[in-house]
C-alpha cells in the first residue's frame, strides 16, 4: 500500500474513532443529565429521602452518630447537644431504616471516621425482612459508591427489586417524563439542606391521644436476620473501639412490647451495653410533656421534645464516656453557629 494511502487511511480511521467517542461522551451526557432530571428529588412533602446524602456535607470527627428510623432523626435534636453539652454529633436516620441499613451506613460512616459513641434505636429489630422499595431508595440512594453500598442494596431489596436499577437508576425513573413537576427542575443540579446535622425538626403541636391496643404477639422473639445485624454493629463498635449505647425513643407507637424490653435487656448485659429505655421514665426524669412535645399524637417529639431527649440523653453519655466539650475550638463552633442559625429560624 503507497505510503499516501496509508495515510489517509489512518487518518479515516482516527477521525471515525474520534466521532465514535465523542458521540459516547455526548450519549453518556444525555442519558446523566435525565438520570438526574427524573430522579425523586424529596424537596417537597416527602423530604426524608434527602437526609442520606446530608451526612457527606457536614462538619465531620463526630463524637457521637445515631443510627436509626425516624425515633432517632425526629427526636433528637443535635443542635441541643451543642449547645448544652458541646457534643458534635450527627444522625444516620431514614424512614422506617431497617437493622441491616443502619448497620451499613455505620460502616460507610467508619470510612470517614470514628465517632466516640453510637447510638442505635432498637425499634427497628421488629422487621426482620426487606419491607418496602420507596423506603429502601431513600435508604440507600443517597449513598455514595462502594462495596458498602452493594452489601447494603443487596441485603435490602424486595423480590421484585433489581440491583441493576440501583447501579442505573434511570432504569427505575424513566417512566416518570410525564409526572415531572417545577420542583424537579428546580433541583436538577442541586438541593437545600432539610436537616439538622441529621435531625429533622418539626415545631407543629399535636397532643398524644389513645394509642390503638396492642396486638398479641404470635413469637416475642426478634428474628435472625435483625439479631445478626445488632450482633454485627456489636462486633464492629468493638472492634473500632466505640461504645454502643441501645436506646428505646420515648415515642408512643408502634407500641414497644416488655418482652421485647426483656430481650434487650439481656442482649445490653451479655455484650457489656448500655440500653437506656426512654418510656418508662419519659414524663417524670426527661420531662415529656405529651400534650405540648410532640407534633404527631404522641408517634415522634416535635422540637421541644427532641431537645429535652438530647439533653437527657447529652447528659448521660458525657458522664459516662467523659465526651469532650467542643463548644472552645473555634472551627467547629463556626460550623455549629451556622447551623443554630438555620435551627432558629426555621
Amino acid at each position: 500500500m503507497p505510503e499516501e494511502t496509508r495515510k489517509k487511511s489512518k487518518g479515516q480511521t482516527i477521525r471515525r474513532v474520534a466521532v465514535i467517542l465523542l458521540l459516547l461522551v455526548f450519549t453518556g451526557g444525555v442519558l446523566y443529565m435525565a438520570d438526574l432530571l427524573l430522579r425523586p428529588k424529596y424537596m417537597g412533602e416527602v423530604t426524608e429521602g434527602a437526609l442520606t446524602a446530608e451526612y457527606y456535607e457536614a462538619y465531620g470527627d463526630h463524637d457521637v452518630l445515631f443510627i436509626g428510623d425516624c425515633e432517632v432523626y425526629e427526636n433528637f435534636s443535635t443542635v441541643q447537644l451543642w449547645r448544652e453539652f458541646g457534643i458534635n454529633s450527627f444522625i444516620r436516620g431514614g424512614a422506617q431504616q431497617l437493622v441491616w441499613q443502619s448497620y451499613y451506613l455505620l460502616e460507610d460512616a467508619l470510612r470517614y471516621e470514628t465517632p466516640d459513641v453510637v447510638v442505635f434505636n432498637v425499634l427497628a429489630l421488629m422487621y426482620n425482612e426487606p419491607q418496602n422499595e420507596a423506603y429502601n431508595r431513600m435508604a440507600l440512594d443517597g449513598m455514595r459508591w462502594s462495596p458498602t453500598k452493594w452489601n447494603a442494596i443487596r441485603a435490602s431489596m424486595c423480590e421484585d427489586e433489581n440491583i441493576v436499577e440501583y447501579l442505573f437508576p434511570i432504569l427505575r425513573y424513566h417512566s416518570r417524563w410525564n409526572e415531572l413537576t417545577s420542583e424537579d427542575f428546580k433541583y436538577w443540579f442541586h438541593k437545600d439542606t432539610i436537616s439538622f446535622n441529621g435531625y429533622y425538626l418539626r415545631r407543629e403541636i399535636m397532643p398524644a391521644g389513645e394509642m390503638p391496643p396492642a396486638r398479641p404477639l404470635a413469637d416475642p422473639s426478634f428474628g435472625s436476620k435483625a439479631m445478626e445485624y445488632l450482633d454485627k454493629m456489636t462486633e464492629l463498635c468493638k472492634e473500632k473501639g466505640i461504645h454502643l449505647v441501645l436506646i428505646k425513643s420515648p415515642s408512643l407507637y408502634p407500641h414497644w412490647y416488655d418482652e421485647w424490653d426483656e430481650q434487650m435487656e439481656k442482649y445490653a448485659q451479655e455484650h457489656g451495653l448500655l440500653y437506656i429505655n426512654m418510656l418508662p421514665i419519659a414524663r417524670e426524669e426527661i420531662g415529656i410533656d405529651y400534650s405540648l412535645d410532640t407534633y404527631d399524637a404522641g408517634l415522634h417529639m416535635n422540637v421541644t421534645g427532641a431537645e429535652k431527649c438530647a439533653s437527657y440523653l447529652g447528659r448521660i453519655l458525657v458522664e459516662k464516656y467523659g465526651l469532650t466539650d467542643h463548644r472552645g475550638d473555634a472551627e467547629m463552633a463556626e460550623y455549629w453557629d451556622e447551623v443554630g442559625k438555620r435551627y432558629d429560624a426555621a
